[in-house]
């Protein structure tokens, strides 16, 4: 991706920055527009939580984490910047207060804040940011891959640092620093209560010092973590945080099943605010007594990002998903538009790209202008429908079409080298029947599959869904330990450094890392430092469609669906802007609870419950 230079020069320093939009970089930036600025703060949300956690340390691979954390820091750990939610690939300041680059982008220089402290009333300096990303970049496979350029971090003094790159020209790179989380060295290299020291590469159930506007209240390990407000948070009134944060306490209690957790949700206490990702709960069981009192609320925001790619991903790693005639039949195999009649009542929609709502990034018909010429240059180890055919997933829009799609992956089949023998599709040298066995965390997996497994066993394949507990599912997937899984691939409007990770080949054999297919191949290793690399936007834009047309045309998945809306539910407790920020749709920490409506709903639910 690249970075607009706004109207400060080269090594000059600069607050907002920009990959998009030059005004976000000129322009002051006292808070976000869509905010309150008044709201009051008080009361709980109430939060569910899927499955299980065992950890409060989310950058390593072993353990679950507790909700409120992310390997971006969550509500815990504060970044050096904070990434804008109404305005795409924009960041203003959080833990720094300004940075600068050079002209030939070959390092950066973050400027922290002298008000930044640790909750404990400790002082963030560079010696943190330093120890943060030297840590990170050893125990933590996103982040490893997502700051692969940077060679260096070094303390200029107390609250400069600058990272140095491995070479010139990657115009994302001093942006996307800002995204470092920042941890604290004294901490962890500290011992416990039990005089035992601590150790970053390993889970922990000790609450971690924090400089975010939570910490750790209580918790029950696996069973509900409650999260207090910091009332004397160093940054509550930086520009970033005005009208947010609102909640005194943020509480997740968890759940093994999600009806269990709808069921708790139509009570009330358990869980205030949800996004219904069930199409067929959102049409058919929102009837419950609270709704139709008024005392629940369903409505349907939107939003301008990109949809997150959510598809099936078949482990390249086993030999027998390598051939990619193969994994085209496999897609041949999936019945979207049937399932979308009958489970989610014509709904949903189906990706048709990885960068799925962008115009900008998505490809669409044939390749021309930049983009083919990028493309030109590695014509001899694509596919040729690259530049021949538009790509197209198969639509079952007729009766005959189900028999069409299967006969073609039949044929497809047996030129990989297969065949079917006695109803079974079989290795014609081995005899060995095709299996694959779907990994799945929840019933809902059961609907998600149920359009593509009939089918695979039509034509012979040994095809099943095996439905494991959350814990074991999240090791499994970070340790590739699986035929197929149905798997989400987040995208923003301003693509880079993350697609090494999500398709790299460096990543393919990293335990932890987002590239679950296993794929490797050098085109798309290319296409990648071409968008890493960029020169300008439309250099951008042209090669990240490029990447998009390799990515689908060697069906390295089987795009799935979406919901064109984001549909959320919520108990009528709550004060909301009257506008949420485009990008994001929803920023629920923009919204506060009103004490009267929440004790009111307390009384009444309390008595029926």
């Amino acid at each position: 991706m690249f970075l607009v230079i706004g109207g400060a020069g080269a090594q000059e320093w600069r607050t907002s920055s920009s990959l998009i939009n030059p005004e976000a970089e000129t322009k002051p930036f006292e808070g976000y527009s869509y905010v309150n600025p008044e709201a009051p703060k008080g009361g709980t949300l109430n939060s569910a939580a899927f499955g299980t956690f065992d950890s409060f340390n989310p950058f390593i691979v072993r353990g679950t984490p507790a909700a409120g954390l992310t390997y971006f820091g969550g509500v815990l750990w504060e970044t050096l910047m904070q990434q804008s939610p109404e305005d795409p690939g924009t960041s203003h300041p959080l833990i720094a207060e300004a940075f600068k680059y050079p002209d030939d982008y070959s390092l950066a220089t973050y400027r922290l804040n002298p008000q930044a402290r640790w909750h404990d009333g400790t002082p963030i300096t560079a010696e943190d940011v330093v120890w943060s990303f030297n840590t990170l970049k050893e125990i933590s496979p996103q982040h490893n891959r997502y700051f692969a350029s940077v060679e260096e971090a070094v303390a200029l003094s107390d609250h400069e640092v600058e990272f140095r790159f491995d070479q010139a020209g990657n115009r994302e790179l001093p942006h996307i620093m800002g995204d470092l989380p920042v941890l604290p060295k004294h901490w962890w290299e500290g011992t416990d209560a039990q005089g035992r020291k601590r150790d970053i590469k390993s889970p922990t159930l000790e609450p971690p010092l924090g400089s975010g506007p939570y910490r750790i209240a209580r918790f029950q390990p696996g069973s509900e973590i409650i999260w207090e407000r910091v009332e004397d948070y160093w940054a509550a009134d930086l520009p970033v945080n005005i009208g947010r944060n609102n909640f005194d306490r943020l509480r997740y209690t968890y759940f093994q099943d999600d009806n269990a957790e709808f069921l708790a949700f139509t009570k009330g206490g358990f869980e205030d605010v949800r996004r219904e990702l069930s199409t067929r709960r959102w049409v058919q069981d929102y009837d419950f007594p609270a709704l139709e009192e008024g005392d629940v609320i369903k409505h349907e925001f939107t939003d301008t990002s990109i949809e997150p790619m959510q598809a099936f991903v078949f482990n390249m790693r086993e030999p027998r998903f390598q051939d990619r005639r193969v994994r085209e039949a496999l897609t041949l195999a999936y019945n979207f538009q049937e399932q979308n009649r009958t489970q989610f009542f014509g709904l949903n929609k189906r990706f048709g790209s990885y960068f799925e709502k962008s115009d900008e990034l998505a490809s669409s018909g044939l390749p021309q202008g930049r983009e083919l010429k990028v493309l030109e240059e590695f014509r001899d180890q694509l596919p040729p429908e690259v530049f021949t055919e538009e790509f197209k997933l198969p639509v079952f829009d007729a009766p005959q079409a189900e028999r069409q799609y299967l006969r073609e992956a039949v044929r497809l089949f047996d030129e990989a080298g297969w065949e079917i023998r006695n109803g079974r599709m079989v290795n014609k040298e081995t005899g060995e029947q095709f299996r694959i066995e779907f990994l799945g965390a929840s019933p809902t997996s059961e609907v998600i599959t149920g359009a593509i497994i009939p089918n695979l066993r039509r034509i012979g394949i040994d095809a099943t869904l095996r439905i494991i507990d959350t814990s074991q599912y999240i090791q499994r997937v970070q340790n590739f330990d699986f035929d197929a899984i149905t798997y989400r691939f987040a995208q923003s409007e301003s693509p880079g450094n993350e697609q090494r990770d999500y398709w790299g080949s460096e990543a393919a054999d990293l335990p932890g890392s987002q590239n679950v297919a296993g794929i490797k191949d050098p085109v798309v290793d290319a296409l990648i430092q071409k968008i890493i690399y960029a020169k300008d936007r439309e250099d951008l834009t042209a090669t990240v469609r490029a990447l998009d047309r390799v990515l689908l045309w060697n069906y390295y998945t089987v795009p799935q669906y979406y919901q064109p809306t984001l549909r959320y539910a919520y108990w009528n407790k709550f004060g909301i802007p009257k506008k949420q920020p485009d990008y994001a749709g929803v920023d629920i920490f923009s919204w506060w609870i009103d004490p009267e409506r929440e004790a009111a709903l307390a009384a009444k639910y309390r008595s029926q419950n």
